[in-house]
């Protein structure tokens, strides 16, 4: 059996070619805040692209929502409390939401499976005191790639991050952020 090996990552796959990424494989994006693996990118997909997520202790995504995109979450290790729904009153703390319907926010374990329409606010936060993991993809392609790549651009300037930039890059990649990101590192 061959060893597996992936693509130049400026080589698209052709019909012909999948793509196959093994562990620890892919380019990885790091900030005080999260670890992103970028594992399948819009050069090998025209339906998604995948990532692997290290979300530490402290770390609030805050509840936002996408008019375009569509996500899909899978824990892998840890837990975090996870809200996807249309809460009936969008005001304070997103971990105590409720829908029209009764759903709350829950405390996802490995396994759990977060799907997120278009449109459905949304949210994650790791409470525990260790890393968790998860598998995130985000369909169309490439949106999330440009975001974290240009967010990572804004963090690694000098002195604090500038809220305006953040806030112009979240408009351009349609997020609407609802409560506040945070990160008690």
């Amino acid at each position: 059996m061959t060893e597996l090996t992936v693509p130049a990552e400026d080589r698209g796959a052709t019909p012909a070619e999948g793509l196959v990424v093994p562990p620890g494989g892919g380019r990885t994006v790091r900030t005080a805040a999260q670890e992103v693996t970028y594992k399948v990118t819009g050069a090998h997909s025209r339906v998604s692209s995948s990532f692997e997520v290290v979300v530490p202790p402290g770390f609030d995504v805050g509840a936002h929502r996408h008019t375009h995109s569509e996500e899909l979450f899978y824990v892998l290790e840890g837990e975090l409390d996870v809200m996807a729904f249309e809460p009936r009153v969008l005001t304070g703390d997103w971990r105590h939401w409720e829908s029209a319907s009764g759903l709350t926010a829950v405390r996802a374990q490995p396994g759990t499976v977060i799907v997120v329409p278009p449109g459905c606010p949304h949210a994650f936060a790791n409470r525990g005191a260790a890393p968790a993991k998860m598998f995130f993809q985000a369909s169309p392609p490439s949106d999330h790639e440009r975001y974290f790549d240009e967010l990572l651009d804004i963090l690694q300037q000098d002195g604090p991050p500038d809220p305006a930039a953040i806030d112009a890059l979240r408009v351009r990649y349609d997020i609407e952020q609802l409560t506040p990101l945070r990160h008690d590192a």
